[in-house]
C-alpha cells in the first residue's frame, strides 16, 4: 500500500523576491509536494503562485492563454478559431459581484497568487531561473498575469448538458427516443420535450463546434503551427463527435466518508479519487498551505489558488461531480435584413456585438465579431434560414469560476460552516463529502441549478422569451445528509437523488453517470464492519465489473447453437468479473460489449440509418436494460431477438479476440488492448521530444464501470480518463494519510518529479501525505527560503 524510502537529503536555496512582506518557507518533500509556511495570507498565496510557476510554468501559461483566447499571438493563425471560441465563454460580468461570490478576501488572494506567478516569470526572464524547454522549442515566453485572469476563465471546468441537447435533437429527428436512450440513459425516466413548433431536424450539429473548441485542450502539429491566415477558419473543430461527447461524460470521481463507528481506527476515514483526462503534466497539483490560523493540505489545479480536496487539520473534504443540468441551448429567429435582431416577446431584441482584437503571430491583428443574446454567446448562425443559436450557461453568472468557492469551504471547521460556505458554489455542480475530528460525516450537494418552469432542459428551446429560467434551486433545498445510520457516505456521479425528489422538488437533471461504480463501492463498504485505510486504498484500485456480473446472470440461462458464441459465454461465465490487465475473460467481455453488442443494438434500432457516431460511446445502463428486460425495448419476440443478437455478437467477439490476440484464449490479456499513453502536447509536432517528454504506454485493467475507473475510446480501447489524484485521509491522525498524484508533481520533463509516481500509481501504492512539522522536516529534500527584497539603507 505505502511506497517509502529513507530519510531525505536536504538542500537549501535562498531567494529574494519583490512582492513579499515577510519571509516564506517552501519545504519540498522527497515526493515533490511543497509545504508552504507563511506569516500572513497574502504572503501565503504569493508563495503558492510562485511555487506553481516553479513546478508548472509551461502548463499554467498555456492554461491562461487558452482560456483568455491568446494562443494565436504565440502560435499563429491555426489557433485563431480556438481563441475566438474561448472568448465567447469568458466571464464578462460585474467583477465586484464576481469576487464577492467566493469569499471576502478572494480578490486579495488572487492578486497575491498572480503576483507570485509574476515574480517567478520575472526571474525566468532575467535568466535567474531556467526557461522550461517548451517555450524554447516554440520560441515563446511566459506572460504576466492579472488577478481577474484566474476567475474570468471558465472553460476548464465541467458543465452540462448543452452538447447533449444538440446531439439528442439530431438523434430524435432521425431515429426516435429508443435510439437516444441507447446513447444516454435518463434517470428518472422522462420524455425529452421542447416547443412543438421547433423543428429538431433543422438544428445542425455544427452548433456544438464553438463550445467544443472552447473547452478543448490545446493540441500542436506542424500543420497547425504553420497554417497561413487564409487557412485559419479550417481549424475550428475537435476530433470526432463521439470522442468529444465521451470526454465530457467521462469526467467524474469517486469519494466516500466512513464514520468512526465503522472505521478500524475509531476515527473517520475520507477517500477521494477525481477522474479527469490523464496527461503530462498532471492535471492536479498537491500543495500544503500553512499560516497562523490556517493549515490546509490537498489537491487543486495549479493555475487556481487554494485547494478543493484535502483537509485543514480539523475537517476533511472531497467532491465528485453531481451531474446537474446547468446549460440550455436557445434557438432564435432573426429579423429579415438585420441578423443581430432576434424575436423576443412581442418584438425584436438586439444582440450585443463585440469586436474583439486578436493578435496573431506573423500577421496583422485580426478583428473578429462576437455576439451575445440576453441568454449567452451566439455559437452558430444560419443567415439563410434566419436562425441563430446561443448557449445559456452558468459560466456567464457571477461566482461560477470552477472550484474557486473552495476558498471559503476549505476554512470550515464544522459541517454547518462547510454547508454555509457552499451556498455560493456555482460550478461545477458537485457532491461534497465532509468528515471531522468530532466524528461527524456529511454529504452536501452544491451548485447553481436552474429552475425551468415549463420544460425539462433535455432539448433546445426557442429563445423568444417563453422558456426562461425562474431562479435557482435554493441551497437549503439541495440534497444532503449527516451521520447516516449506514455508517458511511459514498458518491460516484450516479443518480443519487432521494426517493420522491421528482414529485416534490424542481428537476436537477436526468443525465447521470453509470451507477456501477457506486454500486460496487457501497457493496464493499457494506461488507466491511471495520474499514481500514488499506481497505480504502484497495477500493480505489478495485477492478470488479458490475456490468460483467449482470451479464453473467443472463448468460447462465441462454443456450447457443453457434460454437463460437457458446465458447464465448462459457469463457465469461468461468470468470470472477475482475478486469485486471492480465485477464482473458475481461478482454473478451469488453471487446464484446464495445465492438459488437453496442453496434448491433445501434443497427437493430436505427434500421440501418448510419448515426453510430452520434450514439458513441453508448450508455452501458441502456445496454444492461435491454439485456435484462428486452420486452421493454421490443414489441414482440423480445427474448428470441435478444438471443439472436447475443449469439451473433458473442461469436463475432470470440473471433475478434482470436484475430487480435491469437487462437489460444489463455494468451488473451485485457491490458494488451487497454492501454494508457501519456503524450506531451508538443511531442506530435516535434517527435524528437517524445523520448524525454512522453511516458511509456501502460497496460491497464478496469473500465468506465469499475471503481478504478479507466474510460477508453471505443475505436481503439485507449484510456482517455481516470483518477488523476488519489487520497485516503485518516481524520485526526493526519500524518497517517496517503496520496498519489499521477504521474508526478512537476511539469518539467527534466525534473525527477515529472513521472516519479507513475509505477506506484499503476501498482496501487501510495505516498505519505505528511502534515506535522516534525514529519515534514524528516522528509524535506529541498528548502526554498523566499525573502523580501532588501531595501537600500
Amino acid at each position: 500500500m505505502l511506497s517509502t524510502h529513507g530519510q531525505a537529503t536536504q538542500s537549501i536555496r535562498s531567494i529574494e523576491v519583490s512582492g513579499l512582506n515577510e519571509p516564506v518557507e517552501i519545504a519540498i518533500d522527497r515526493w515533490g509536494l511543497a509545504h508552504i509556511r507563511a506569516h500572513g495570507l497574502e504572503d501565503l498565496f504569493f508563495a503558492q503562485g510562485y511555487n506553481a510557476a516553479r513546478d508548472r510554468l509551461w502548463q499554467i501559461d498555456l492554461w491562461r492563454k487558452r482560456g483568455l483566447g491568446l494562443l494565436a499571438a504565440d502560435f499563429g493563425p491555426g489557433f485563431l478559431e480556438q481563441d475566438r471560441a474561448s472568448r465567447l465563454f469568458m466571464y464578462r460580468g460585474d467583477m465586484a459581484a464576481e469576487w464577492a461570490a467566493y469569499s471576502p478576501d478572494a480578490n486579495a488572494i488572487c492578486q497575491a497568487f498572480v503576483t507570485g506567478i509574476n515574480a517567478y516569470v520575472d526571474r525566468v526572464k532575467r535568466g535567474q531561473e531556467r526557461l522550461p524547454p517548451e517555450f524554447g522549442k516554440l520560441g515563446t515566453s511566459p506572460s504576466r498575469w492579472k488577478a481577474e485572469d484566474v476567475v474570468r476563465i471558465r472553460s476548464h471546468g465541467i458543465i452540462r448538458n448543452g452538447v447533449s441537447e444538440i446531439v439528442r435533437a439530431n438523434v430524435l429527428a432521425r431515429a426516435g427516443t429508443r435510439v437516444d436512450a441507447l446513447r444516454r440513459y435518463l434517470e428518472p425516466q422522462v420524455q425529452p420535450a421542447t416547443d412543438p413548433n421547433l423543428a429538431l431536424r433543422a438544428i445542425p450539429l455544427a452548433v456544438i463546434n464553438a463550445f467544443n473548441l472552447a473547452t478543448a485542450s490545446v493540441t500542436f502539429s506542424q500543420e497547425r503551427l504553420t497554417a497561413r491566415l487564409e487557412m485559419a477558419a479550417l481549424w475550428n473543430r475537435v476530433d470526432t463527435l463521439g470522442e468529444v461527447v465521451q470526454a465530457i461524460e467521462s469526467e467524474g470521481s469517486n469519494n466516500w466518508a466512513v464514520s468512526r463507528l465503522r472505521s478500524a481506527t475509531g476515527r473517520p476515514i475520507m477517500a477521494m479519487d477525481p477522474h479527469r483526462p490523464q496527461a503530462v503534466p498532471a492535471l492536479r497539483y498537491m500543495v500544503h498551505l500553512s499560516m497562523p490560523g490556517f493549515d490546509a493540505i490537498g489537491a487543486g489545479e495549479p493555475a487556481v489558488p487554494g485547494i478543493s480536496l484535502g483537509h485543514n487539520g480539523r475537517s476533511a473534504f472531497s467532491l465528485t461531480i453531481f451531474p446537474a443540468d446547468q446549460e440550455d441551448v436557445y434557438v432564435y429567429e432573426t429579423k429579415p435584413g438585420d441578423s443581430v435582431a432576434y424575436r423576443y416577446g412581442d418584438g425584436w431584441a438586439t444582440m450585443t456585438a463585440v469586436e474583439e482584437v486578436f493578435d496573431v503571430k506573423g500577421c496583422v491583428p485580426q478583428i473578429l465579431p462576437l455576439r451575445f443574446t440576453r441568454h449567452g454567446p451566439v455559437v452558430y448562425e444560419d443567415r439563410e434560414s434566419r436562425k441563430a443559436f446561443a448557449i445559456r450557461t452558468l459560466w456567464s453568472e457571477p461566482g461560477s469560476a470552477p472550484y474557486l468557492a473552495s476558498l471559503s469551504a476549505v476554512r470550515a471547521k464544522s459541517f454547518d460552516e462547510y454547508r454555509k460556505a457552499l451556498r455560493n458554489w456555482g460550478t461545477p455542480s458537485t457532491n461534497h463529502l465532509y468528515a471531522d475530528v468530532t466524528g461527524t460525516i456529511g454529504w452536501q450537494t452544491a451548485g447553481k441549478i436552474p429552475i425551468r418552469p415549463n420544460w425539462n432542459g433535455l432539448l433546445p428551446v426557442p429563445g423568444d422569451g417563453r422558456y426562461e429560467w425562474s431562479g435557482y434551486v435554493a441551497p437549503e433545498d439541495l440534497p444532503s445528509a449527516r451521520n447516516p445510520e449506514r455508517g458511511f457516505l459514498a458518491t460516484a456521479n450516479e443518480m443519487n437523488l432521494p426517493s420522491g425528489w421528482k414529485v416534490d422538488n424542481p428537476p436537477i437533471g436526468y443525465e447521470w453517470s453509470d451507477r456501477s461504480r457506486a454500486q460496487r463501492i457501497c457493496r464493499v463498504l457494506d461488507g466491511q464492519p471495520k474499514h481500514t485505510l488499506g481497505d480504502s486504498c484497495a477500493l480505489q484500485n478495485d477492478l470488479y465489473s458490475i456490468p460483467a456480473e449482470r451479464m453473467q446472470a443472463i448468460l447462465r440461462h441462454l443456450r447457443f447453437e453457434n460454437e463460437a458464441a457458446g465458447r464465448a459465454a462459457a469463457h465469461m461465465l468461468a470468470w470472477d468479473c475482475v478486469t485486471d490487465p492480465e485477464s482473458s475473460p475481461a478482454a473478451l467481455f469488453e471487446t464484446w460489449i464495445t465492438s459488437h453488442l453496442k453496434p448491433a443494438l445501434y443497427q437493430a434500432f436505427t434500421k440501418g440509418d448510419k448515426i453510430d457516431a452520434l450514439l458513441q460511446p453508448g450508455d452501458i445502463q441502456s445496454v444492461l436494460s435491454f439485456s435484462e428486460r428486452p420486452e421493454e425495448w421490443l414489441e414482440s419476440n423480445a427474448d428470441a431477438a435478444r438471443r439472436d443478437i447475443f449469439q451473433h455478437t458473442l461469436g463475432a467477439a470470440w473471433r475478434d479476440c482470436e484475430t487480435r490476440f491469437g487462437g489460444a484464449p489463455r494468451l488473451w490479456q485485457w491490458g494488451k488492448l487497454h492501454k494508457l499513453s501519456l503524450e506531451h502536447a508538443l511531442s506530435r509536432a516535434f517527435p524528437e521530444l517524445s523520448a524525454s517528454f512522453d511516458l511509456e504506454p501502460m497496460e491497464l485493467g478496469g473500465s468506465g464501470s469499475t471503481p478504478m475507473c479507466a474510460v477508453y475510446r471505443p475505436d481503439d480501447y485507449q484510456t482517455i480518463a481516470g483518477p488523476s489524484v488519489r487520497m485516503v485521509i485518516d481524520v485526526g491522525n493526519w500524518d497517517n494519510s496517503l496520496f498519489i498524484n499521477f504521474p508526478g508533481q512537476s511539469g518539467d520533463p527534466e525534473s525527477p518529479n515529472y513521472s516519479n509516481m507513475k509505477e506506484d500509481w499503476q501498482n496501487g501504492k501510495y505516498k505519505p501525505l505528511l502534515y506535522s512539522t516534525e514529519a515534514i522536516e524528516q522528509a524535506t529534500a529541498l528548502r526554498i527560503m523566499l525573502k523580501p527584497v532588501r531595501r537600500p539603507q
